[in-house]
Order: C-alpha cells, then sequence, then structure tokens
C-alpha cells in the first residue's frame, strides 16, 4: 500500500490559488495529498486593507484572491499571522508545508514540520546555474526591487531588475520588462513571483529571446523530488 504524502501550501493571499495548484499537481507523486491555506482567507478587500494596510517605509507583498483580482499587503503585518497558519497546518497533519511566495522572510517557526521556502531555494539555485552569466530579474512591484535585493547576494554579479505584475491585464509590460532587461545584457531571466505561469514565460522567452526561470516550477519539481 502507498503512502499518503500530507503537503500543505501557504499563500499570502486566498487558498486555492488556480495559477499555482496546477504546476504542483503536474509534478507531485500521485500519493501527495494537499491541504490549501491563505493568510488572507474569508476576509473581505476592505477587511484586508484595514488589517494589513501599508504604512511608510514597509516592505511590500502583492498576492492574489479568490476573485482573480490582486491585492498589496504590508509584509511586516503578515509575518506573525504566518506563523499562526504554518501551526495550524501542521496541527492537521501537514509534515511538509511549502510556502507560495518568494518572498524572503526571518522568524518563520514550522513546529517541526519540513518548511519549504522558495526565498532560500530559488536564489541559490540561479546561482549556481548562472555562474558568471548576468541575471536579469522580473518582480511584480517597484518596491521590491530594493526590499528583496538582499536575498540575491549569492550572485556573482548584482542583478539587472525590471517591474511586471503578474496579476495585470495583458501581458505587454511583461513583454516591455523582458526586452529592456536583455538590452541592458541579461543573459537568463528570472520570474521573482509565484504568480507567474507558464504563459508569462513564454511572453517572457519570446520577448527577450534568453532562457527564463519560472520560481514555481522550479519550486514544484524540488518539491515532488522531496516527497517521491
Amino acid at each position: 500500500m502507498t503512502t499518503q504524502t500530507l503537503l500543505g501550501t501557504l499563500t499570502i493571499g486566498q487558498a486555492p490559488r488556480p495559477d499555482i495548484t496546477p504546476i504542483l499537481a503536474q509534478h507531485l507523486p500521485a500519493s501527495t495529498r494537499c491541504i490549501h491555506a491563505g493568510l488572507l482567507d474569508g476576509l473581505s478587500r476592505a477587511e484586508i486593507e484595514r488589517l494589513y494596510a501599508l504604512e511608510p517605509g514597509q516592505a511590500t507583498l502583492i498576492t492574489r484572491l479568490l476573485d482573480g483580482s490582486a491585492v498589496i499587503v504590508s509584509k511586516p503585518k503578515v509575518l506573525a499571522l504566518m506563523n499562526r497558519t504554518i501551526a495550524e497546518l501542521k496541527d492537521q497533519g501537514c509534515n511538509f508545508i511549502l510556502l507560495l511566495c518568494t518572498g524572503a522572510f526571518e522568524r518563520l517557526e514550522s513546529g517541526g514540520a519540513w518548511l519549504i521556502e522558495p526565498d532560500l531555494i530559488v536564489s541559490p539555485s540561479v546561482a549556481a546555474l548562472a555562474g558568471a552569466r548576468q541575471v536579469g530579474i522580473v518582480v511584480p512591484l517597484q518596491s521590491q526591487v530594493a526590499s528583496e535585493a538582499h536575498k540575491w547576494r549569492a550572485l556573482e554579479h548584482a542583478p539587472i531588475c525590471a517591474v511586471a505584475s503578474p496579476y495585470a491585464d495583458g501581458t505587454e509590460a511583461l513583454a516591455q520588462a523582458a526586452r529592456s532587461l536583455a538590452a541592458q545584457g541579461a543573459e537568463l531571466l528570472v520570474m521573482d513571483c509565484m504568480g507567474f505561469v507558464e504563459a508569462h514565460r513564454a511572453v517572457a522567452a519570446q520577448a527577450s529571446g534568453l532562457p527564463v526561470l519560472l520560481s514555481n516550477a522550479l519550486i514544484a519539481r524540488l518539491t515532488a523530488e522531496l516527497l517521491a
């Protein structure tokens, strides 16, 4: 009999994430069962804006709600909520918990569960793959160019960044960002948000003529290896 593995996924927004879960399902072992949780589950947009509104100087996160719209929240304000939700997933039997966000977080507590943090995986993986090549990074918010820069310190060269949101209507901004990075000398592009999907990769690759790494596909493949 095959033993079933219970994987908890945690999104900053609302679960389930119809943009990300198909990518996970494509790669995870058939014996994996998922429990999907979101930090903003059950909240209206008005409640989210009241509880997690940005304050001057705070780092930001952008995420997706169940209605498909995007919302920007204060990164420091969601930290305590993240630890609480991780504990809830652990209590439900999830010995593996996957964070569906590429943001860099400190002081996360797993309660003994195996916490899979994309921030700790994507950056060193990209550095190893890129070597001495120039990396171009697409981030969803202009503020993240500075606030998330430290996580790319493993790169041999400081990355070139451009801004385009996976939650925007249309893909012209993404195509322009990809072309801009290529024109500035990028040799490899990284889509630094779990909301970017295969369709976004195709747009960026066609616009830039460069290899494009999709963060959620990379994480899905490595998580599958862990759970196999």
